[in-house]
């Protein structure tokens, strides 16, 4: 079974760091990997993506205050997230491309973790 765990969410005032983690189990490869987030009332935006090679994008809104890394030998994904701001307040999501154990390709996310940035 597949599964994303991310943790790392907290409270933190505004100027400050939170570094979000994420952990792979059950996916046998992963393609490209990536930090989506929600905030009430709104759609799920895109924030970082990693490829397989490790060629990132970022959201404009976060250039130059967050650093998306992988770790594929141990399938982890970190979000070193500074400068936060209030509108950085979201759930913070990952989304994985791989496959499983079947060789099935799909993907998946996380359960989410909630990340409150106060002014």
């Amino acid at each position: 079974q597949v599964q994303l765990v991310e943790s790392g969410g907290g409270l933190v005032q505004a100027g400050g760091s939170l570094r979000l983690s994420c952990a792979a189990s059950g996916i046998i490869f992963i393609n490209d990997m990536g930090w989506y987030r929600q905030a009430p009332g709104k759609q799920r935006e895109l924030v970082a993506t990693i490829t397989k090679d490790h060629s990132t994008n970022y959201a404009d809104s976060v250039k130059g205050r967050f650093t998306i890394s992988r770790d594929d030998a141990k399938k982890t994904m970190d979000l070193q997230m500074n400068s936060l701001k209030p509108e950085d307040t979201a759930v913070y999501y990952c989304n994985a491309d791989g496959r499983d154990a079947r060789f099935i390709r799909r993907n998946y996310w996380g359960q989410g973790t909630q990340v409150t940035v106060s002014s």
